[in-house]
């Protein structure tokens, strides 16, 4: 049995190339950091997780929530995965769970969204010390493929997790058929990354991100996680 199912809808991923030294700390042993095009991306992702269930069950007011990360992209051999510098829910319970059981980095804060389909209107907010920060976009109706070898494709197609905790390397895969896209005319990233992930980043917030879009999502299943034994780094 799967440990989670749910629904991902509505990703807003916003991407950025930055110095690939600042996620050395990060990198999980066995790995080593995954390139498009010879460029280091780290990624700012807001989406609806819903109709979620914890190994079948769900738990009552766990059900839809909102979610917003900051990730950066990894291989281990073959496979494909992303590493999360931070993951923001409102529900303290899955906080509580993902990181007692898969030792990820979540934090607990009040938050809210607006879905609108109508206006192809998206947005992510959460507070951080008293300030709300934002993160929306407004697309165009139609879907549309991810194009093949763009960085897009590159952004959405990693399908494992990985996990750095202490001396070893947690790997997880997370299941989900290949996304399509709303093209982006309009975004707003109103967030300060010192405040929220860390002096290290900091540089993001004089940024332009290389690309915004929206994933249109799916039914989604994270598997149960392993240990990986480290061949290199």
């Amino acid at each position: 049995m799967s440990f989670l199912t749910a629904k991902w809808e509505n990703l807003i991923m916003a991407n950025y190339v930055i110095n690939p030294e600042i996620l050395k700390p990060y990198i999980p042993l066995g790995t080593q950091l995954d390139f498009f095009e010879d460029k280091c991306y780290i990624s700012l992702v807001g989406f609806m997780f819903k109709d979620t269930k914890v190994l079948g069950l769900k738990l009552p007011y766990h059900v839809n929530f909102e979610e917003v990360n900051l990730r950066f992209y990894i291989k281990n051999k073959e496979k494909r995965g992303v590493v999360f510098i931070k993951e923001i829910v409102p529900k303290s319970l899955i906080t509580f769970v993902a990181n007692t059981l898969y030792h990820e980095h979540y934090q607990t804060c009040k938050m809210k969204h607006e879905e609108d389909n109508d206006k192809n209107v998206y947005r992510y907010n959460w507070k951080n010390k008293a300030k709300w920060q934002t993160l929306s976009v407004k697309t165009k109706q139609n879907t549309i493929p991810l194009d093949e070898n763009s960085e897009a494709e590159f952004i959405a197609e990693h399908y494992y997790g990985y996990t750095k905790y202490k001396n070893k390397t947690f790997e997880y895969e997370v299941k989900h058929p290949k996304w399509e896209q709303k093209t982006v005319i309009d975004y707003n990233i109103n967030v300060d990354f010192e405040a929220n992930y860390g002096s290290e980043f900091k540089m993001l917030n004089q940024l332009t991100p290389t690309s915004v879009f929206l994933a249109v999502g799916s039914d989604i299943s994270v598997e149960n996680k392993r240990t990986i034994n480290p061949i290199y780094r």
